[in-house]
């Protein structure tokens, strides 16, 4: 797998103490005179933080779980998060704007607003499909569900908490570079599995795997939800059937968050397999569990898939599902 390299400033700042890690990553550090108060929105962001930030800041959820992300409209509360926090990293193209427009409006002075896809991809990496055509100007942001690009946030994440928190840089590379390798097991676990799918084609709810696909040799070939969020028409469902026919395709995959009964009626005219539980930003398990994290989520959704579709997940049932530092982040339920 491809590993990224990081800045220039966060290999200096991480160079300074040797580090060694253990599980989770311990390193000699300080702590700061202060923690800093960290705000994240979706809930995979929030634990991709939460292993890089450890017990070093607090660090705060904003979008609750099973919440559609591209509608939430924050409460009125969140301003005061907003107002209180040292930095806020939300995923960006386009994903949260009333989110992010809250925080422009809130965020102190010296504060930072970081949005991790809009410095992970340039824009003639955007993917534009069904749920997100690009007449409408807003591309897939799903970025996390490829772990490939997952990665990237967290080497932006531990980069700029080594410039806010230079006592703990270390701290902060040392969990950044145990998550690479915890990535970096999830990518040949997914890899060894999708071997054994005979045919790696996707229908789903919502089209959340865009980058996945593309990195990992999927092929979308369609999404019910359209752009405007609403059921799609009677000549849309009845292209989408034939599609499943010719495609062969022997599943196709609802939302454990949100129930579609026109993709469950298309999967029944099919005559394919209707699977209504994958998630892209609704962890499984509860606060605290190891799979109540992003990499749980990542292997439940590729099982799922997998098993779907006459493959054997058996490399992805073997891992060990951890965080590599203490998961001290709060997901707002």
């Amino acid at each position: 797998m491809h590993r990224f390299v990081a800045t220039a400033a966060f290999a200096v700042a991480a160079a300074v103490v040797p580090v060694t890690v253990t599980g989770g990553a311990s390193a000699e550090t300080t702590e700061p005179t202060a923690r800093l108060l960290v705000a994240t929105t979706v809930a995979p962001i929030t634990s991709i933080v939460a292993n890089i930030v450890g017990d070093r800041a607090d660090v705060r959820g904003i979008v609750p779980e099973g919440t559609n992300s591209h509608t939430f409209e924050p409460r009125p509360s969140v301003a005061e998060l907003l107002s209180e926090a040292d930095v806020v990293y939300l995923n960006g193209l386009m994903l949260e704007e009333p989110t992010r427009q809250l925080a422009e409006e809130h965020l102190r002075d010296g504060a930072g607003l970081v949005e991790l896809g809009d410095r992970t991809i340039t824009e003639d990496e955007y993917i534009f499909d069904f749920s997100f055509p690009e007449r409408d100007g807003k591309p897939n942001p799903h970025l996390w569900t490829d772990p490939l690009l997952a990665v990237r946030y967290a080497e932006i994440v531990a980069a700029d908490m080594a410039e806010r928190d230079p006592a703990n840089a270390d701290y902060y590379a040392a969990n950044y570079d145990a998550f690479a390798d915890v990535i970096d097991e999830l990518d040949a676990a997914m890899r060894e599995a999708f071997a054994t799918v005979p045919v790696r084609k996707l229908i789903t709810y919502h089209d959340a795997y865009a980058y996945f696909a593309a990195d990992y040799d999927w092929e979308i070939v369609g999404a019910i939800q359209v752009s405007d969020f609403e059921d799609p028409t009677p000549r849309e469902v009845a292209d989408l059937i034939e599609q499943i026919r010719a495609e062969q395709v022997p599943a196709i995959f609802g939302s454990e968050v949100f129930p579609s009964p026109v993709l469950e009626q298309i999967g029944e005219e099919a005559g394919v397999e209707y699977v209504d539980v994958l998630r892209d930003d609704d962890l499984p398990g509860e606060p605290g569990d190891a799979e109540h994290s992003w990499l749980g989520l990542m292997v439940f959704d590729y099982v799922t898939m997998t098993e779907a579709l006459g493959g054997d997940a058996g490399a992805l049932r073997a891992l060990d599902i951890r965080n590599v530092a203490p998961d001290e982040a709060d997901y707002p339920q």
